[in-house]
């Protein structure tokens, strides 16, 4: 046996944790079998008083009923992915804000994305993806022509694996192969010399298969909905990486009860802290039907030479 003297903000869970014992229901009982009268614990914790800890056989005895919670099937999901005959609009709100000293910066906008699965074919999934409806707080000129722009290449062929990872993105052969009228109806709508030098940069992007493939994977929805969240469940836990703003995050999420039969909720944080990616936290609602996220609010702060915020949700409509 071993002595520990309770902390202020120590829990059964906790600490129970620390010494790698799985149930923190034993933690309690394994005490209050060996404490003197004064420690016993009824409910919560008291800092300052003494906890009995059971010692590495019976921590290994208690692990080996393999009766913890976050072991039950219900937080270890197996999320399949069966997008088959899939085809739903959603409503996309981003609020993008900064801060430098004492001076802030704010983006508001939304839109609504649509997408929609064409064909399943070499172990690959086809989607086709279209935004419309936009709806910007400062809709200036250049972002006009740019949405104006994106708008012209729609539907962008978006291509995943059984799992649901984004593999690459492309642009239709028909839309490529009317690129030039596409570019010259732009032109005549934006003459001037700004406009054309956007659309010179517009146009290499998209002749170029992989410039337009890695920018279309830099897409908010794109990145988070076709992410690697499917990753399997171990002890009530799943593991994966998330690419945000150039930096890699590797993400813990948890399934949250919620009562319902037909979805599953997780939540998700960033697994480490740093100097450049301070805070993430996600929470999403797939279909256990399909595996389909029918909706996703994610907030991610960010600081390098500014603090900046992302604040992202997606709910299907």
């Amino acid at each position: 046996m071993m002595i520990h003297f309770i902390l202020p903000g120590d829990t059964l869970e906790n600490i129970a944790e620390k010494i790698a014992l799985e149930n923190p229901v034993y933690l309690k009982e394994f005490h209050n079998q060996h404490c003197q009268k004064e420690d016993f614990i009824a409910d919560h914790l008291i800092p300052g008083k003494k906890l009995v800890l059971p010692d590495f056989l019976k921590i290994k005895a208690y692990n080996d009923k393999n009766d913890a919670p976050f072991k039950s099937l219900e937080l270890n999901p197996r999320i399949g992915f069966n997008p088959f005959g899939f085809n739903e609009n959603f409503k996309v709100n981003v609020k993008e804000s900064s801060q430098v000293e004492s001076k802030t910066a704010e983006n508001k906008f939304s839109y609504t994305a649509t997408l929609k699965w064409v064909k399943s074919e070499f172990d690959e999934h086809l989607f086709h993806f279209t935004k419309d409806q936009f709806s910007n707080k400062n809709e200036t000129k250049m972002e006009i022509l740019a949405i104006e722009s994106m708008k012209s290449l729609y539907p962008i062929e978006v291509f995943v694996n059984t799992k649901g990872e984004i593999l690459r993105c492309g642009i239709t052969k028909q839309t490529l192969n009317n690129f030039n009228e596409i570019k010259a109806r732009l032109l005549d709508f934006f003459p001037d010399k700004y406009a054309g030098i956007y659309l010179q940069e517009f146009e290499y992007a998209v002749v170029n298969a992989d410039v337009f493939d890695q920018k279309m994977k830099e897409d908010w929805f794109l990145k988070t909905y076709f992410s690697s969240f499917r990753n399997r469940f171990e002890n009530g836990k799943s593991f994966f990486e998330l690419y945000l703003d150039q930096l890699v995050l590797n993400i813990v999420q948890k399934v949250k009860l919620n009562g319902h039969t037909e979805e599953i909720t997780l939540e998700q944080k960033s697994k480490t802290k740093g100097e450049e990616h301070d805070n993430f936290i996600g929470n999403i609602t797939v279909s256990k039907n399909n595996g389909m996220i029918k909706s996703l609010n994610l907030t991610y702060s960010y600081k390098q030479f500014s603090q900046t915020f992302t604040e992202f949700s997606v709910e299907m409509i």
